[in-house]
C-alpha cells in the first residue's frame, strides 16, 4: 500500500513538471524526402546567448536521433523562438469566517497567494522547407522553467523540451 502511494505521488509530481507539446504540419508533404537541415540563417530564439548554445546542442543531438544530418545544402530550415511567461502557482491559504443562527448562515471567505509566480517558456520549432521557402511541420512546447537554476540543470531542462518536441516528428498520418 505505501508503495502504491508513493508511485501515485511521483506519478503526480513528474506529471506536472513535464513539457507539454502540441503538434501542426502539412498534409501533402512527403516527410520521407528529408534527411538534412541547417539552422534558419537568421535564427534568433529570443534565449540569451548561453541558453541560446545549450538549446542548439540540445536540437543537435536530437536531429542526429532522428536521422537527419547538418548540412550546407540544406532540405529543411530548423527554426525557434521562444517566449517566457508567468503563471499563478494556485497555492493559497483560505481565510474565513461565518456565522449563523436558527435556520440562517452567512460565511466570507477568501485565498492568500502563497509563494511566488511559475517561470514558464514556450518554445515554437518550425521545419521550413528550403526549396518551396514554407512552413512544414511546427511543434509548440510549453514546459516550466527556473531561471535560477546552474548550467548542468538548464542542460537538461532543454534536452526534455527538445526531446518532446520533436516525439512529434515524423507526423503519424
Amino acid at each position: 500500500m505505501r508503495l502504491l502511494k508513493y508511485s501515485f505521488f511521483l506519478l503526480l509530481l513528474t506529471a506536472c513538471n513535464s513539457p507539454r507539446a502540441v503538434y501542426d504540419y502539412d498534409q501533402q508533404v512527403n516527410f520521407s524526402n528529408y534527411s538534412n537541415y541547417a539552422l534558419f540563417p537568421e535564427f534568433q530564439s529570443g534565449l540569451s546567448q548561453l541558453d541560446e548554445g545549450r538549446l542548439i546542442e540540445s536540437l543537435k543531438k536530437e536531429m542526429q536521433v532522428k536521422g537527419f544530418s547538418e548540412s550546407q545544402d540544406p532540405g529543411i530550415y530548423v527554426n525557434v523562438y521562444t517566449e517566457r511567461f508567468e503563471q499563478d502557482n494556485r497555492s493559497r491559504v483560505g481565510v474565513g469566517i461565518g456565522g449563523g443562527g436558527g435556520n440562517v448562515g452567512v460565511g466570507v471567505s477568501g485565498g492568500i497567494p502563497v509563494g511566488q509566480m511559475d517561470t514558464y517558456m514556450k518554445l515554437t520549432f518550425d521545419f521550413i522547407d528550403v526549396e518551396k521557402d514554407t512552413l512544414i511541420w511546427q511543434a509548440v512546447v510549453e514546459s516550466p522553467f527556473n531561471i535560477n537554476a546552474d548550467p548542468q540543470e538548464r542542460q537538461e531542462r532543454f534536452d526534455k523540451i527538445v526531446e518532446k518536441a520533436l516525439e512529434g516528428y515524423p507526423p503519424k498520418k
